[in-house]
């Protein structure tokens, strides 16, 4: 059986989904658009903007390169 995520967990998700969002809609792309640029449908974008499930290291590289800005960025 698996312990459950800390508190903070969830709240530095919906921190990154936040970050991802503001992050796109300043590069003035839809949900659509960064899913296709990042090869993931538009409906793993808004999870991961809503914080239903994270984006993986390779996603968020990905991501930071569609979008123009440093990885650190989306995860501050």
């Amino acid at each position: 059986m698996h312990d459950p995520l800390p508190d903070w967990v969830p709240r530095r998700r919906a921190e990154i989904g936040l970050q991802i969002r503001e992050a796109r809609r300043t590069a003035g792309l839809s949900q659509i658009q960064l899913g296709e640029r990042v090869g993931r449908d538009h409906k793993t974008i808004s999870r991961w903007e809503n914080a239903l499930t994270a984006p993986d290291l390779t996603d968020l590289l990905l991501v930071a390169d569609a979008l123009g800005v440093p990885l650190a960025d989306l995860v501050r």
